[in-house]
């Protein structure tokens, strides 16, 4: 009987041998290996174990909780071009070794900064021949039965726009991995994530419409506050009289969502980088550029939004009839109030809440960031809810003016206002403060909001059979 054994060096500590797989299902010309096992110092037993049980699920493909040969070696084979991929993409030189600068460089245009002891370190665990470079059979040979840990794993982790929807579509988009791209799954991580939308949408949508109603009426003379504001409501249209204008939100998501990933893709190209995943800055000025493209195009849905959540009882009997209105009263420009605030309002959304969510992001990948590149669904949730906020509270003045510029002729006698002319009014008669109107409710809606859109993110994804690693 034949034993086919993986060995772990470990020098001066007892070895204790594991079972690794039976031979039930090895090809006829290997029947007489009886298992493969693996020697491991007996205080690594939990490493092991975590080890043992990733590399099983990758590759268990008829799910009885084991790996046979076959599974086995189809595991390798397909890490093996896992692997590749990763090692051609921090090869900068092209000259077929990884040096310490290149590893360094490559974790900073991902945002992740480590110093350059701390890649001398990287390498040395890796390399064989004390060069300080690695080679593609150093690399293989280090990671080949080792769990992908790696930078891609980071952005698997790490998605942060398709994830989570607080209302306002102007993060700038999740980049995909080779594996993600190759295999159709960002597809179904796009109408995953649209469906997380629209559900977290509607279960917040009577705090949108607050948010709205206190940005357009409330004033030093008419202090709405939430609770006034909810019973105002109630007592004009009924209970769902709440959820005005969340049809047109609701509908928007998918060709916004659409429209702003072809474009990112576009410009990503155009920019002319060779590499699959771009510097935080070109993320920035991609998606920024991809977010302006994207409410350019639906724009006229945003105003709609604006005015269905504004009517009043029986004054639009739909969207539609809102829409019909709009043109034969006030002409196409209409549909285009408050364009201007609205994109001077992506730049310090979208950057701030990436900068954030990078720094936060980086912060956790340093300190914690021992044995997987996974942060848990708290600190997901967390980084998410902080940096969404904090974009939200630098671009909000903004957003108070483009809103107040689209219901302009929901209010009767308003005068046709610039926005510079609205800011230096508001400032005038309201103070800064009133730049702020309606920051409560938009503020009490995110945590719910991100934490909907995780949740309804995650069964969607099973459902389309996305991978979660």
């Amino acid at each position: 009987m034949l034993c086919l054994c993986l060995y772990v060096p470990a020098f001066g500590e007892r070895q204790t041998e594991f079972e690794y797989f039976e031979s039930k299902g090895l090809p006829a010309e290997l029947k007489s290996i009886f298992r493969l096992s693996l020697f491991i110092p007996s205080q690594e037993f939990s490493t092991y174990r975590q080890w043992k049980q990733k590399i099983v699920k990758a590759g268990d493909k008829d799910l009885d909780g084991q790996l046979d040969f076959e599974e086995f070696v189809h595991y390798l084979q397909d890490h093996e071009k896992k692997l590749r991929l990763v090692f051609k993409s921090l090869d900068k030189k092209n000259d077929g070794r990884i040096d310490a600068q290149e590893i360094v460089q490559s974790l900073r245009d991902l945002g992740v900064k480590i110093s350059e002891q701390q890649a001398e370190k990287i390498l040395k665990s890796m390399d064989k021949n004390g060069t300080m470079t690695i080679d593609w059979n150093e690399w293989r040979d280090y990671h080949l039965l080792h769990p992908v840990e790696n930078i891609p794993e980071i952005i698997l982790y790490w998605k942060h726009s398709t994830i989570f929807d607080v209302g306002e579509n102007l993060t700038v988009p999740d980049e995909f991995t080779v594996e993600e791209r190759q295999t159709g799954m960002w597809w179904r991580h796009l109408v995953a994530g649209g469906g997380a939308g629209a559900v977290s949408r509607t279960c917040t949508a009577p705090l949108d419409r607050l948010k709205v109603l206190m940005q357009v009426h409330a004033s030093r003379s008419n202090n709405m506050c939430i609770i006034g504001g909810f019973t105002q409501m109630i007592r004009e249209g009924g209970p769902r009289s709440l959820w005005r204008g969340n049809g047109i939100n609701v509908l928007k998501i998918a060709p916004e969502s659409a429209i702003k990933f072809m474009a990112y893709e576009q410009i990503k190209r155009f920019i002319g980088t060779d590499q699959e995943m771009l510097r935080i800055h070109e993320r920035l000025v991609a998606g920024s550029l991809a977010g302006a493209i994207a409410q350019s195009s639906i724009y006229p849905m945003e105003v709609l939004k604006t005015r269905m959540a504004l009517r009043k009882t029986g004054q639009y009997s739909g969207m539609l009839d809102c829409a019909k209105n709009i043109l034969a009263k006030e002409g196409m420009a209409a549909f285009y109030k408050g364009y201007i605030p609205n994109m001077l309002g992506i730049i310090p959304y979208a950057g701030i809440d990436l900068a954030v969510y990078e720094t936060l992001k980086n912060t956790w990948l340093q300190r914690y960031a021992v044995n997987s590149a996974d942060p848990g669904v708290f600190v997901l949730l967390a980084c998410g809810t902080i940096s969404s906020t904090c974009g939200q509270l630098a671009s909000y003045p903004l957003a108070l003016v483009r809103t107040r510029m689209q219901a302009q002729a929901s209010v009767e006698g308003a005068p046709e206002v610039t926005m510079r002319g609205l800011f230096k009014h508001i400032l005038k008669t309201e103070g800064a403060f009133g730049l702020y109107r309606g920051l409560a409710p938009n503020f009490m809606k995110v945590i719910p909001a991100v934490s909907i859109s995780y949740v309804v993110y995650e069964n969607l994804k099973m459902t389309l059979g996305v991978d979660s690693r």
